[in-house]
C-alpha cells in the first residue's frame, strides 16, 4: 500500500508543477550572441494622435504667426488639450498653413515638412515635434497591470512587460497577445517570449495604443477555480489507473 502512495504522491507533484521550460525566457539566447539587428524604430502617426509641436528661433516675433494660441490654459488643465488632433483624414490643423497630411508619417517626417515650409518666413527655424499621447496596455497576469504613458516614444514589448511589474508565477509565456489598430484595421498577434524569434518580429517595439494581455497558464486557471481541469483530471486518472495495474502485475 505504501508503494501505491508513493506512486500516486509522485505522479501528482509531476502533474501539478511548472517545468523549466514553461517559466525561463530566451530558451535559445545563445543563438542572439553577436547578432546585428536594426534598431532605427520610429513610430507612425495615426488619426486620433496627440502631437505637441513646438516653433523656436532667434527671431521670436517672427515665430508668433506659426504658434498655436492655446489661450488661458490653467497648470492643472489637460495638457493633450494643448495639442494637435490627428482628425480622422490624417490632417492636423496649423496655424498660418492650414491643414497639413501627417497621418502616416513619421514626426521627423513631419519635422522635415514643417521646416521646409516655414524656411520661407523664418530664418533657421527650428521645429520639434511629439506624439503626447504614446502609451501601452498590459492587462492579465502581471503584477501592476495598467496604462503606461512612454515619453521616449519607444518601448520594447519587454520593457512594457517590466513597467508592469513583470508577469506573475501564473503567466502564459508562451502566448502573449498583442492587440493593435492601425488605419482603423485592428490585428491580434501571438508572441512566444520563451524564445528569441519575437525580437525580429513587428511586434518586438510596441506601437501608440498597443494593448499586450497575459494569458494565465493552466495552473493559473485551474488556482482561480473558475473551471475544472477535465482533461487533466483525466490523463492523471489514466497514469494512476496504469501504474497500478503494472504493479499489481
Amino acid at each position: 500500500m505504501n508503494k501505491y502512495l508513493f506512486v500516486l504522491i509522485s505522479l501528482w507533484l509531476f502533474t501539478s508543477c511548472a517545468t523549466r521550460k514553461q517559466i525561463v525566457y530566451f530558451q535559445d539566447s545563445e543563438d542572439l550572441n553577436q547578432t546585428i539587428r536594426s534598431l532605427n524604430f520610429e513610430p507612425i502617426i495615426e488619426s486620433n494622435d496627440v502631437l505637441h509641436i513646438s516653433v523656436s528661433a532667434l527671431d521670436e516675433a517672427a515665430v508668433v504667426p506659426f504658434q498655436r494660441d492655446t489661450g488661458n490654459q490653467q497648470s492643472g488643465q489637460n495638457i493633450l488639450l494643448q495639442g494637435y488632433l490627428v482628425n480622422a483624414e490624417g490632417q492636423i490643423q496649423f496655424p498660418t498653413l492650414g491643414a497639413i497630411d501627417v497621418k502616416g508619417k513619421t514626426r521627423r517626417e513631419v519635422e522635415i515638412y514643417l521646416k521646409d515650409q516655414l524656411s520661407e518666413f523664418i530664418k533657421d527655424v527650428v521645429i520639434d515635434v511629439r506624439i503626447m499621447n504614446f502609451k501601452v496596455t498590459v492587462l492579465g497576469e502581471v503584477m501592476v497591470p495598467g496604462v503606461h504613458r512612454i515619453v521616449d516614444e519607444r518601448v520594447t514589448l519587454l520593457e512594457a512587460i517590466a513597467l508592469a511589474g513583470d508577469l506573475t508565477e501564473d503567466a502564459r509565456r508562451d502566448d502573449v497577445t498583442i492587440i493593435r489598430e492601425e488605419s482603423g484595421v485592428q490585428t491580434v498577434a501571438k508572441v512566444d517570449i520563451l524564445t528569441t524569434d519575437f525580437i525580429n518580429s513587428p511586434y518586438y517595439f510596441l506601437k501608440q495604443n498597443d494593448v499586450v494581455y497575459i494569458e494565465p497558464s493552466l495552473k493559473g486557471v485551474k488556482k482561480s477555480g473558475l473551471i475544472p481541469d477535465v482533461p487533466a483530471m483525466l490523463s492523471f486518472v489514466t497514469i494512476v489507473l496504469s501504474t497500478v495495474i503494472l504493479l499489481t502485475r
